[in-house]
């Protein structure tokens, strides 16, 4: 590794480790806070927007936001491992195929609208164990397995099912 490399490397790991940055994606709505020093107060700076775009350059990694305020695009440029930026919070998703999103510039109103990306969730539940007491023999699982009702076939009026049923 270079030398440049290392000290780099080393300097990235100290910036970053009281940084609260979620990680976020071109597309992604994010909410940047940002300390702005006016005199001798400080105060905190929020830019929401959508990422058009990331660069990833180890301690100079940037991204940048856009959002139409008041009818015009405003776009702010943001160094990642500045000590300025306070934190990053991910507000929404956004379902894109580009890493560049620099098109959103020329378009307007409904155009440039970004779909969501939907997470989906396993449907796996979760059982609980049974407890010392509530432990069933097998005589009553057999009782109830031949209470319930055998099941019965049943047609559908679909005319599609009946003709492959005739197959």
């Amino acid at each position: 590794m270079n030398r440049i490399e290392e000290i780099e490397k080393k300097h990235l790991e100290q910036v970053s480790a009281g940084k609260k940055i979620t990680e976020f994606f071109p597309g992604d709505t994010i909410k940047v806070n940002v300390r702005i020093v006016e005199g001798k107060r400080q105060r905190v700076q929020a830019f929401e927007g959508v990422c058009i775009a990331k660069k990833n350059g180890g301690i100079n990694s940037s991204f940048t936001v856009r959002k139409v305020s008041f009818g015009e695009g405003v776009e702010r440029v943001f160094q990642l491992y500045s000590p300025n930026l306070d934190s990053v919070e991910l507000i929404r998703s956004g379902k894109v195929r580009r890493a560049k999103l620099y098109y959103l510039r020329d378009r307007s109103g409904k155009s440039a609208r970004i779909n969501e990306k939907i997470k989906k969730k396993l449907g796996i539940e979760v059982v609980q164990e049974a407890k010392k007491e509530q432990v069933v023999s097998e005589n009553s699982i057999k009782d109830d397995v031949e209470k319930q009702p055998a099941p019965t076939e049943t047609k559908s009026e679909n005319p599609k099912d009946t003709n492959q049923e005739k197959k």
